[in-house]
């Protein structure tokens, strides 16, 4: 079953300076799971979300990607990073393009597709995410729940094995988290594998199959959203949840 799995994280830790952001962080992720990794901010959710889409670099352990490190000499980078969708919670969209741009540009640059395979392909999931009808805006002229749906699309365009989430509501106005959860939560339900870091509790306890939680760079505990937020064993675990128990 050892090809199963999609990451496998041993031994990872990072540090800034004197500052041990990250330490001693190991998990696999399977085909299909959706994992959400939980915790207070300053956990090291985000850092190790940048360590797995290589915009940090680790500074000791290794990150399997199909048993293969992806910090060593010989390996793709840039293969792999086209296999690895990231949606951030800023959108990172290129304000001098439109929807439909934002979604083809990677599918042309990096995959090499013709702009026919790439318009395509862009349609296909700005559809999918419900932005079709925005192909022509450019970003300024959409919402904050619109912007972070453009994203999702232009991840999924790239035909991606894993994609990453990094806190994707945090900067939405309440009323347009929603709409983004309900796009990655149809995702989950067609089988995608997924990481997402998130402070939506009832969203991780509804849509994951495993729960990471996070406390002071390390993982406090793990298991499935049961364990976690029904039955967590660790002191850390319990006091973090009881905050949005009475939410």
């Amino acid at each position: 079953m050892a090809d199963n799995h999609v990451f496998e994280i041993k031994h990872l830790s990072k540090t800034f300076g004197t500052n041990a952001v990250l330490k001693d962080i190991d998990f696999r992720v399977d085909t299909g799971d959706v994992t959400c990794i939980i915790g207070a901010s300053g956990s090291g959710k985000s850092t190790l979300l940048r360590c797995i889409n290589l915009l940090e670099t680790p500074t000791s352990g290794e990150i399997l990607y199909h048993g293969n490190g992806i910090t060593g000499k010989n390996f793709n980078q840039s293969a792999y990073r086209a296999k690895v969708g990231m949606v951030f919670q800023s959108f990172n969209l290129f304000s001098n393009m439109t929807v439909l741009e934002n979604c083809m540009v990677g599918v042309v640059k990096v995959l090499k597709k013709s702009k026919e395979e790439a318009k395509e392909l862009a349609m296909k999931y700005l559809e999918k995410v419900g932005m079709a009808p925005y192909v022509n805006a450019k970003p300024r002229q959409l919402s904050g729940g619109q912007k972070q749906r453009v994203a999702i699309a232009r991840a999924l365009a790239m035909q991606p094995e894993v994609i990453l989430f990094d806190e994707p509501t945090s900067a939405l106005d309440p009323q347009m988290v929603g709409e983004v959860l309900a796009v990655i939560r149809t995702l989950a339900e067609e089988g995608f594998t997924m990481i997402i870091v998130t402070h939506e509790m009832a969203f991780a306890r509804d849509v994951s199959s495993h729960v990471v939680f996070m406390a002071d760079g390390v993982i406090c505990e793990e298991g499935t959203p049961q364990d976690i937020f029904e039955n967590p064993k660790e002191y850390k675990t319990k006091d973090f949840l009881s905050r949005f128990r009475n939410s």
